[in-house]
């Protein structure tokens, strides 16, 4: 068991919590919803020297566990497995017959996800970005430097919200428990309720099992049975979409608790969670062991899109600045083998990026002022630091040596995480921490020294 040790750090002017872990337990291939914090009880405080980098440890601690460092000393992993739903959301659609469903999940906020899933994911590009995660910094360390996903990737690229309440649920969450919630909310005996999650060895349900159950549902039916159908269909969005897990099959039903108040749906902040769930997922596939990534695959395949889109993208043509940017691409898997993406990735220079994508989506959806946070993001038991201040370059800053990244508390205190978000106007970076702009927009600048600093601190080559 990893022993916490919390304090609070100055960051870029304000108090933010942190926890510095040490010992390690060993990482095996499961779901973050089940095991929140085990994948981040490995980060530790002894670094062992890797060839190739980097040559001081104090900021990547748990390099010499990373699939990058294996692939250094010869060692080589599979393209990973890939957990994408695209095709299965299009298995129930809301047509006219089902406009009391689809009303409620327009007001969500969540109807995008309906339309903007790719049904294809390329599995050496994701994987060959997958290998330049680190989990310390949450950010991907490319030859350049560090870039990440931030909220206004998701919020421009998905159109979900990305401010409301954190997700947040009470722990454990049980099979007793989720049998209780399937048939409170959506009207099971309890016989099928436990069938269905002994089938699932979890309190989980089958994305199957929600679609034969739930998908005959139209606007005929009673009152009751369309708002058991619409929980049902939300769930199985969350589940084919934000929070798809390695099972491949099925989804948590501890999500089923975010929809007992449909009039509140629209309350959360999906995308920070959603970002959350992506970046644990990111961390998990580091480790050479693990052979699957899940997550919403769709938004990391488009911010790679946006962001290298003469590497690797193909426009749609007939897009439009009022639909989410996942709809800007069209999908398609790339020959190129995975060993040829890393050394791709391996040429790539600052010049090669674009770093601000959205200039011509802002008319018809505005920067959204959260994206300045800098703290930590949940969902549910799974936080996870966001560290704002390392990928300057993608808000059209010139890059600074950015402070130490910090970790998250433990799941049993985020209750401190949820007032501190709840406050987020007040943990955004300041003009000040900011910096100067670039001198020519999208330019990709950093200060002198920051290369310097950056060779020391990563591994650039893999």
């Amino acid at each position: 068991m990893a022993i916490i040790v919390t304090e609070a750090v100055s960051l870029n002017g304000y108090a933010t919590m942190y926890s510095r872990r040490r010992d390690v337990e060993p990482v095996v291939d499961r779901d973050p919803v089940e095991h929140p914090q085990h994948d981040r009880d490995e980060i530790e405080e002894v670094f062992e020297g890797v060839p190739g980098g980097p040559i001081d440890g104090s900021i990547l601690r748990s390099f010499h566990n990373h699939v990058a460092a294996k692939i250094w000393l010869g060692e080589d992993r599979a393209p990973l497995k890939l957990v994408n739903h695209g095709a299965k959301l299009q298995l129930w659609e809301l047509d006219t017959e089902r406009s009391r469903i689809y009303e409620t999940v327009h007001q969500s906020g969540l109807a995008p996800l309906t339309s903007c899933s790719h049904r294809v994911a390329s599995r050496p590009m994701l994987s060959a970005f997958c290998e330049r995660w680190q989990p310390e910094t949450t950010t991907f360390h490319l030859p350049f430097g560090e870039m990440t996903i931030t909220l206004d990737d998701v919020a421009s690229i998905l159109h979900i919200p990305v401010t409301g309440s954190m997700i947040s649920f009470s722990q454990p969450f049980r099979v007793d428990d989720a049998n209780a919630l399937l048939v409170k909310l959506l009207g099971t005996t309890d016989v099928e309720a436990s069938r269905e999650t002994e089938q699932c060895r979890s309190p989980s349900v089958r994305l199957l099992w929600l679609r034969d159950h739930f998908s005959a549902i139209t606007d005929v039916s009673s009152d009751d049975d369309i708002e058991f159908a619409t929980r049902a269909f939300l769930l199985h969005l969350v589940g084919c979409t934000l929070f798809a897990d390695k099972s491949a099959t099925s989804v948590a039903v501890v999500y089923l608790e975010l929809f007992r108040d449909l009039n509140m749906v629209g309350s959360y902040a999906w995308g920070a969670a959603c970002l959350a769930y992506l970046y644990r997922q990111l961390t998990t596939a580091t480790r050479f062991e693990v052979r699957q990534l899940g997550g919403y695959l769709t938004l990391l395949q488009a911010w790679i899109y946006e962001h290298f889109p003469e590497m690797f993208s193909s426009l749609d043509l007939s897009y439009t600045e009022s639909r989410p940017r996942a709809l800007r691409w069209r999908p398609h898997v790339i020959p190129d083998s995975l060993q040829s993406v890393r050394e791709r990735l391996d040429r790539l220079q600052s010049s090669d990026v674009c770093w601000e994508p959205y200039v011509d989506h802002r008319a018809e959806h505005p920067f959204p002022d959260i994206a300045w946070y800098s703290g930590c993001i949940k969902c549910g038991l799974v936080i996870e630091p966001y560290h704002l201040e390392r990928v300057l370059r993608q808000f059209g800053y010139i890059q600074t040596i950015p402070p130490r990244p910090f970790t998250p508390l433990r799941p049993d205190r985020s209750i401190l995480l949820d007032q501190y978000w709840e406050r987020w106007t007040d943990h955004v970076l300041t003009d000040q921490s900011r910096g100067r702009r670039c001198q020519y927009s999208g330019s990709g600048e950093s200060v002198a020294e920051y290369m310097a600093w950056y060779d020391r601190i990563s591994h650039r080559i893999v």
